[in-house]
């Protein structure tokens, strides 16, 4: 294999790693507002998997691309609606409502779209680029979207007043309602805006990155997006490029199967193929655990209110 070779093949590694990393990327910037209000919601996997359901079920009656991804985003929105009512207007445990949203979401995805399981996907459309050749045109334009949206939601978190409102309400939700910031509102927000970016999520994965429909299409990518929510300190910036990492590592066993590599190819070594296939799930499991200890996730950035119902007149948070 020559230098050239050698060069193209990182390069279509990289732009694969940008792929498989966009889904994650929506869902993770999504948690990350709505962590960043105050609301943890373990419910991503769910939301991904009927935004993924809603997104293929519509393209496939309508034919629109984007009317499906808008689909998605609105599925995953109607699942976060339930988390924010049972959490916010309720006061129910965030942990056990967010679990709950997720198997309600898989059963619904499962139940509603068992008809579009093998429908037949149509050829993306292509262009050609010097190194890259025959890319998707709809894989091109995710990924650029997704490299201009992480830099505009960090500058709106951190450098507006409507980002400032926020801070302050995942931080200390009875101060910012005695500066007349309604809590309950901003909380709502955030935890709809979230669960409308886990629904775009699954149906970039379902449409795009990898076009079709199985049941359990996600493969734990919510999961992952919750995690990496703590890997990235609750920062949009940090946010984007672990979704690339982790883009990287679930796209590697699939790139490693060139029998050019003959030291390191997965098609020669499958018990290294097998180890490269759960390297995210483990890493996902160590940040969860990590990110479990209240001590750690202060030190790593976690607003204040995290977790924490707000009642108007109660003293404290």
């Amino acid at each position: 294999m020559t230098a050239n070779d050698l060069i193209s093949l990182a390069i279509t590694i990289l732009f694969g790693a940008l792929v498989s990393g966009s889904p994650l990327l929506f869902a993770t910037i999504g948690e990350i507002l709505s962590e960043r209000a105050g609301v943890m919601n373990l419910g991503l996997e769910g939301m991904m998997l009927v935004g993924a359901m809603g997104g293929f079920a519509t393209w496939s009656n309508t034919g629109n691309i984007m009317l499906g991804l808008f689909v998605g985003m609105a599925f995953g929105a109607l699942l976060a609606l339930l988390h924010a009512i049972i959490t916010i207007t309720l006061r129910a445990d965030q942990v056990v409502s967010g679990l709950a949203v997720t198997f309600l979401g898989i059963g619904l995805a499962s139940i509603l779209g068992q008809p579009y399981v093998g429908k037949i996907v149509p050829q993306p459309y292509s262009i050609n680029l010097p190194i890259l050749e025959r890319v998707s045109a709809e894989q091109l334009a995710l990924v650029a979207f997704g490299m201009i949206f992480a830099p505009l939601v960090w500058y709106y978190v951190n450098r507006t007043r409507p980002g400032l409102d926020l801070r302050s309400v995942g931080e200390y939700p009875s101060a910012a309602d005695s500066l007349g910031i309604n809590v309950y509102r901003t909380r709502y927000t955030y935890v709809l805006f979230g669960g409308a970016m886990s629904g775009l999520g699954g149906a970039a994965m379902s449409l795009i990155t990898d076009p079709g429909w199985v049941d359990g299409k996600t493969s734990g990518l919510g999961w992952i997006a919750v995690a990496l929510v703590i890997f990235g300190s609750w920062d949009p910036i940090r946010g984007m490029w672990v979704s690339y990492f982790f883009g990287l590592l679930r796209r590697l066993p699939l790139d490693l199967q060139n029998p050019a590599l003959p030291l390191i190819s997965t098609a020669n070594n499958p018990s290294l193929g097998r180890i490269m296939d759960m390297l995210p799930y483990i890493a996902t499991i160590l940040i969860l655990i990590l990110g479990s200890r209240e001590a750690m996730r202060k030190r790593l950035g976690a607003p204040a209110a995290l977790g924490t119902p707000y009642v108007r007149g109660e003293r404290g948070l």
